[in-house]
């Protein structure tokens, strides 16, 4: 039985959870009858009977057998950028959409834009989440594809790792892209075959500069707006402390408006883009730290060294297994950055003291980012930061000691194994390579912990089809990819409790049903620990609950 030292008096606004399993995530009181939350904080958890000693006037919340566990932490995620969902048709691809074949999102997109559902005002048509993996074809959209839609409006189709996009030619004038454009730096212009044209296909930085200029400017009434339909999506999803990835300067701005005007019901960290916060004076104020403001507070800052696997943009050491069209034979992707930059980059955040999230899925991305922090370590011994690697997807056995070494957190990415696992297995990196994407267990047997992620809005932020990825590692074809890199549903649920609250150095506060942390919470349908393996992502959330307070309900219990 544990209890807040000195609480004695029970408060009226004491709240008591029993009547169903109550896993704490604390390694030494993993299961528990009852659970009371006082002004916000876990005031007791032990036995029911005892937990009404405690509290004898506590209202008493009957879980009527459902699973109390701790609120979710994102690992890694785009808040902001999930609401960009609501001013987008929805291109994504069964279980999640219905764009699976070309003609399907030419019928999207036209629908879309007989009943917009953007704000008035907005002078391109976005549609977000085509998978060139899953279309019918096995391949993007063109530009006259998208011409086929419509020639006197932009269009852009984004796909859904986020990293690439196809442009109709009204979209590509106005981004000022023609045949004589080269390509920029860490970004490609695919061409139609034996000319320079464009086909309408632009990669990482190429896509980047073109949204750029095309993106609609909104007004600070509607990008809250946006922020708070990403948040509504992460609350029903059982998160309470959501990640701003690659935070941009407006955004930045804009978080702790949203703050203090009482729109975050949740905790959200960014981190600013790092060559962003080289220049914002936010990283030196208040909100920059281990403290929430309003429930914000910037953590660190954010790096992409490589772009998408199953785009077949990320930096590998060895070439795709099979190459894009028009690549030659020894195509393994790209880096963002050269190593002399990447190296000043990260240097110049060890000198701000900031924690970095390195964005690297080849594993020759992984090296430059094992490369740079070896050097900034040794050339500010005084500071270790803890720097974290996101996605990992195709890191090596062998590189797992040396991220261990110097102390790189790994968040992975084992939704990829639903997702595109059959992918990776026929196309991006061949059967072999594709078992041991995210090696979760790999990192278990090196004595490491890690985290597991969604990468939201890359895919919807739900918690039990991270859980499920992490253990299973199903494909969309039933395939088990990788079944050495399996983990049990517990240390699953630790990925996305306490490990990620570790990762954010917020263990202290969060992250496990214990006295005196935070009353982050989720009530859900079932048991994740006894549940089925394969029927895990079944479960749904019945409540969110944010510092003792429910932000989300979607079935309320039986009060008593």
């Amino acid at each position: 039985m544990l209890a807040a030292p000195g609480l004695h008096a029970a408060a009226r606004s004491d709240t008591l959870y029993s009547g169903g399993p109550i896993i704490t995530m604390d390694d030494n009181q993993l299961h528990a009858e009852a659970v009371v939350v006082r002004d916000g904080t876990i005031a007791f958890v032990g036995s029911r009977k005892a937990a009404r000693a405690f509290s004898p006037a506590a209202q008493q919340i009957n879980l009527q057998g459902h699973t109390l566990t701790p609120g979710f932490i994102d690992a890694h995620g785009h808040v902001s950028g999930v609401g960009l969902q609501a001013l987008s048709a929805n291109l994504l691809p069964a279980p999640d959409g219905e764009g699976n074949s070309i003609p399907a999102l030419q019928r999207i997109m036209r629908e879309f834009r007989a009943h917009p559902s953007t704000p008035e005002g907005y002078q391109v048509l976005i549609g977000f989440g085509y998978d060139d993996s899953q279309l019918a074809e096995k391949r993007h959209p063109t530009r006259t594809e998208l011409d086929a839609i419509a020639t006197d409006i932009p269009i852009i189709l984004m796909h859904q790792s986020g990293h690439l996009g196809s442009y109709n030619s009204k979209a590509l004038e106005m981004a000022g892209i023609t045949a004589d454009t080269p390509n920029p730096d860490g970004g490609v212009i695919r061409r139609e075959p034996g000319t320079h044209i464009p086909d309408g296909v632009l990669e990482e930085s190429a896509h980047n500069l073109a949204l750029a200029k095309l993106m609609p400017v909104m007004t600070l009434e509607q990008a809250m707006a946006m922020l708070e339909a990403g948040q509504a999506l992460y609350m029903k999803f059982g998160y309470t402390t959501a990640q701003d990835g690659k935070t941009d300067a407006g955004t930045l701005a804009m978080l702790p408006m949203a703050g203090k005007a009482g729109k975050l019901k949740i905790d959200v960290v960014a981190y600013p883009d790092i060559e962003v916060a080289l220049k914002d004076p936010a990283m030196q104020g208040p909100y920059y730290g281990l403290n929430y403001v309003d429930h914000f507070r910037i953590g660190g800052v954010k790096i992409s060294l490589d772009g998408s696997p199953q785009g077949k943009t990320a930096w590998l050491s060895k070439p795709y297994y099979k190459v894009p069209e028009g690549e030659k034979p020894d195509y393994a992707g790209y880096p963002a950055f050269p190593d002399a930059q990447v190296n000043t980059l990260i240097d110049r955040a060890w000198a701000n003291g900031w924690q970095v999230l390195a964005h690297a899925n080849g594993d020759a991305a992984i090296d430059q980012l094992i490369h740079a922090v070896a050097a900034a370590e040794a050339a500010h011994p005084d500071k270790h930061l803890m720097p974290v690697l996101i996605h990992g997807q195709t890191l090596r056995k062998d590189q797992v000691g040396e991220i261990k070494r110097l102390g790189i957190f790994p968040s992975l990415f084992p939704m990829h194994t639903y997702y595109w696992g059959d992918w990776h297995r026929e196309s991006v990196l061949g059967p072999e390579r594709a078992e041991n994407i995210s090696p979760t267990r790999w990192v278990l047997d090196a004595g490491m912990k890690f985290t597991s992620h969604h990468d939201a809005p890359v895919v919807f932020p739900d918690a039990m089809r991270v859980l499920d990825a992490t253990v299973n590692r199903t494909t969309r074809s039933g395939h088990v990819l990788g079944p050495d890199q399996r983990v049990t549903p517990e240390q699953a649920l630790k990925s996305i409790t306490l490990w990620a609250a570790e990762q954010y150095s917020e263990q202290a506060s969060k992250g496990s049903i214990e006295v005196g942390k935070r009353a982050d919470l989720v009530v859900l349908s079932d048991n994740p620990l006894t549940i089925a393996h394969p029927q895990l992502h079944t479960i749904k959330v019945l409540q969110t609950i944010k510092d003792g307070d429910v932000v989300y309900r979607t079935e309320p219990t039986t009060q008593k």
